[in-house]
C-alpha cells in the first residue's frame, strides 16, 4: 500500500456494514485492491458464504478503488453490479481482489475474483461507478 492510499483508506473508513461483516483491507492502490473477508458470521442457513457477502466485498473494493481513482472533489458512485458464484465457501476466509478494467473520465469498471484460503474461485463480481464532481 502506498501511504498516501492506505491514509485515504483510514480515513473514509469501508463503511458500517464491511466493518459488521469484518471485511479488512490487505492491499490498496489504483491498479490492484485485496481485502479478505470470514466466511463465519456471514452464511446463509446451509452454512455456506452468503451470495450476498461476496457482493458487499465487492462492492466495498470496487467503489473504494473508483473513489481513489476519482480523487480530490469527485464521487464514485455505483450504477451497476453483477456478481457469478461458482462454488461455495464453508469456511476460514475468502480473499477479493480488484482490478480495473475501465478507468475513463466519468465511469469506471473493475472486476473482483473472490477466492476461498485454498485459492479456488468461489465468485467474480463487476462493479461499474460514475464519477461526478462535487
Amino acid at each position: 500500500m502506498t501511504e498516501d492510499a492506505l491514509a485515504y483508506v483510514k480515513q473514509r473508513g469501508l463503511g458500517a456494514l464491511a466493518d459488521k461483516m469484518g471485511i479488512e483491507i490487505v492491499e490498496f492502490t489504483i491498479e490492484r485492491a485485496v481485502a479478505r473477508m470470514p466466511v463465519l458470521g456471514n452464511t446463509q442457513p446451509a452454512d455456506l458464504l452468503h451470495g450476498g457477502a461476496y457482493v458487499v466485498l465487492g462492492e466495498s473494493l470496487g467503489s473504494m478503488s473508483a473513489n481513489l481513482y476519482a480523487g480530490e472533489g469527485r464521487l464514485a458512485v455505483g450504477i451497476e453490479i453483477n456478481a457469478s458464484h461458482t462454488r461455495a465457501a464453508t469456511e476460514g476466509y475468502v480473499t477479493g481482489v480488484c482490478t480495473p478494467i475501465h478507468l475513463g473520465r466519468t465511469l469506471t469498471t473493475h472486476e473482483i475474483a473472490v477466492t476461498d484460503d485454498r485459492g479456488r474461485r468461489c465468485s467474480t463480481i463487476r462493479i461499474t461507478n460514475l464519477i461526478k464532481d462535487l
